[in-house]
């Protein structure tokens, strides 16, 4: 559970440092590879979910809920982990 607050903690980060109207984004990665990318755009209050895999081209996916968001990314980090 620790985890997902780490990484719903992160998000909030995300909406509070969008002072300087830039898109803001953080990676997450497990082991040193990069799983996905999360950018936060202001003007929409929304996410966006960059999904990077081997062998395909990334997956973008958009949510305009955090707790979705960081729900996903965990899914994500536990999937790695158990390979």
């Amino acid at each position: 559970m620790s985890q997902l607050m780490g990484i719903i903690q992160r998000l909030k980060t995300l909406q509070e440092q969008d002072d300087s109207g830039d898109i803001q984004s953080r990676f997450f990665e497990v082991n040193g590879k990069r799983i996905c990318q999360v950018k936060y755009f202001s003007a929409t209050d929304t996410f966006e979910l960059e999904v990077y895999s081997k062998d395909k081209k990334p997956q973008k996916y958009p949510f305009d809920n955090i707790d979705m968001t960081a729900i996903e990314i965990y899914e994500l980090l536990q999937e790695e982990n158990e390979l």
